[in-house]
């Protein structure tokens, strides 16, 4: 037999169970680090974690702030890029048969490759190395669910614009655009998590200094292992960040904008 739940306490479930499993998660944790006598450079106790946080929470904020800047910009630019091309791809098939294999090939490219090349590129001053990586991360994953989107008007939609004799600007706003947007915004939520590890993995290799990539790599080098780790934990917390206001975004669009395929 199964429970059903009404749908208040699913959402009170949505937000007590990994609340619940993260507070088992962090006892644990600080009792292997205090009780198992594990060193702090293997693994610091979550509460020399947070300590750190407090005593160093401007440098975190500032740092926050610039790898935070750097995968917004990349993400928008390398979002528009997307469904640009996107568009393009799924109106006249030869662009579609072009782009095919340059995205397959950018989908592959090694970060930790390329994020040298850019900052030596662009100078050790300009942050664009960083920001040109987060939106390639951004790219791929909008410009492959915007054209699958575009792709998925029903013919019997179709069909009943022409019947109204509907222009092709209107039977794209009426039909076609509505039918993608989930689609397009679900890529847009995947490349959010992709544009700040980007970002993150880019501002290790070179550039200038600031950022929460460079500050892991520098606390760590210095031994001061559990400032690293409270460097990290901002990392997780502007990841969660921008992945909780793009799904919020998918989430008032999807109660603004019917779905024709649902109708």
């Amino acid at each position: 037999m199964t429970t059903t739940l009404s749908p208040r306490a699913e959402r009170r479930l949505r937000v007590i169970a990994p609340l619940a499993v993260g507070t088992v998660a962090l006892t644990a944790w600080q009792l292997l680090v205090t009780v198992g006598g594990v060193s702090d450079y293997l693994l610091p106790s979550p509460a020399a974690i947070a300590e750190e946080l407090v005593a160093f929470a401007g440098p975190i904020a500032t740092a926050t702030l610039i790898t935070g800047t750097n995968a917004l910009v990349g993400l928008v630019a390398g979002g528009l890029l997307g469904v640009g091309l996107a568009a393009l791809a799924a109106r006249w098939r030869p662009v579609d048969g072009m782009a095919a294999p340059i995205v397959a090939a950018l989908a592959v490219v090694p970060i930790v490759a390329l994020a040298p090349v850019l900052n030596s590129m662009f100078g050790a001053d300009s942050q664009f190395g960083r920001q040109a990586i987060a939106a390639l991360a951004a790219f791929v994953p909008v410009f492959l669910n915007t054209l699958r989107g575009l792709r998925q008007t029903r013919p019997v939609h179709r069909d009943l614009m022409r019947a109204y004799a509907a222009t092709g600007a209107q039977s794209f706003r009426a039909v076609t655009l509505p039918t993608a947007l989930p689609y397009l915004l679900t890529g847009v939520r995947i490349a959010s998590s992709l544009a700040v590890i980007s970002a993150l993995v880019a501002e290790y290799f070179g550039g200038p200094r600031g950022g929460l990539g460079s500050a892991i790599s520098t606390s760590a080098a210095t031994s001061a292992y559990a400032r690293a780790w409270a460097y990290v934990a901002a990392s997780i917390l502007l990841g969660l960040l921008f992945y909780a206001a793009t799904a919020l975004l998918e989430r008032l669009v999807a109660r603004r904008v019917p779905d024709p395929a649902r109708t």
